[in-house]
């Protein structure tokens, strides 16, 4: 399931494409069943970001600081370039911010190991990358929206969502990491859990677009406004990752996860957030999911392209010392 993930993916999000275009009165239903496996979800997402290797992501030094800038300097000027281009609906900008100003910590892992990218450095750079974007993201969107803000997100549901959907899963993700250091039952649950992945991605994903198709209605034309954006991101950071893996003379493997968590975004994590928003914003949600289907098609093209940007032969001299 894993090498394929990318065309099940693609299929849960059909699948919810047409159950929700097919059964429109069904979306009140799923939508209540969208926080059960979302939570099911990120709790296994975050069951892969290794609590105990943060004080070690501390110490890979040049990679951290790459991965840092890319995903905190550099996205944010790209963002901005193109925020003032962007339709002028606050859901859909709302949307639009959420998802880009968030770099993805679960699945790109397993995208760059496919390009001969040097995951483990990612996967050790996730925890500290989970924390930065958490605390980050409230400043990121009072600058793009202003005094706006405030009128747009109910502190309570807000809140509420991220307690709910993103600290209680991730609190009990490294209690379960902690019971797997200690015992082998916590090892085998661990191992239980992880073979969920990728079920509960493609469960979550079809849940979530059949919810959220009927709510579309006239704003379809909105939506379908931000897809170029959504593309020209992956082509700037494709190129932007390029160029910051040269400014830091990272070698091959390091250059490859660098793309790719300069250009994958953590659209189910944020999701709840987009979720919780009034209902006058509910279109921000489909715009969150929006970016997946051209994120993931996106990946088919980075996964074959990252060794050639990025070749073996590439590597700078003294590169990987991280």
């Amino acid at each position: 399931m894993e090498r394929h993930q990318i065309v099940i993916y693609l299929g849960a999000l059909l699948t919810g494409g047409l159950v929700g275009w097919a059964a429109p009165d069904a979306g009140p239903g799923l939508e209540h069943a969208i926080n059960p496996v979302l939570a099911a979800l990120l709790y296994v997402t975050f069951l892969q970001v290794p609590a105990s290797k943060l004080l070690r992501s501390l110490r890979e030094g040049k990679f951290l600081a790459a991965v840092l800038v890319l995903n905190f300097v550099v996205v944010p000027l790209v963002v901005a370039a193109m925020f003032v281009f962007l339709p002028d609906d606050q859901a859909v900008r709302m949307g639009f911010l959420l998802v880009l100003l968030t770099p993805c910590i679960d699945y790109v892992i397993v995208f760059s190991r496919l390009a001969g990218g040097s995951s483990q450095r990612l996967l050790a750079a996730s925890p500290l990358l989970l924390l930065a974007q958490m605390v980050l993201l409230p400043g990121y969107l009072f600058l793009f929206m202003g005094s706006d803000l405030a009128d747009i997100v109910e502190v309570g549901p807000f809140v509420e969502a991220f307690v709910v959907l993103i600290v209680i899963p991730l609190a009990l993700a490294w209690l379960t990491q902690a019971w797997a250091a200690r015992r082998t039952a916590g090892q085998k649950t661990t191992d239980l859990m992880n073979t969920l992945m990728v079920p509960l991605m493609f469960a979550t994903l079809a849940v979530v677009v059949a919810s959220q198709v009927p709510k579309l209605g006239d704003s379809l034309s909105d939506v379908v406004r931000v897809i170029p954006f959504y593309v020209a991101f992956l082509v700037v950071m494709a190129a932007a990752g390029l160029i910051v893996a040269r400014i830091f003379r990272l070698d091959a493997p390091a250059g490859r996860a660098i793309v790719f968590s300069g250009a994958t975004r953590n659209s189910l994590v944020v999701l709840p957030l987009a979720l919780a928003l009034p209902d006058r914003l509910a279109l921000a949600a489909v715009v969150v999911v929006t970016q997946t289907l051209v994120e993931l098609v996106g990946m088919v093209i980075y996964v074959r392209a990252a060794p050639r940007l990025l070749p073996a032969s590439a590597a700078h001299a003294g590169a990987g010392q991280g």
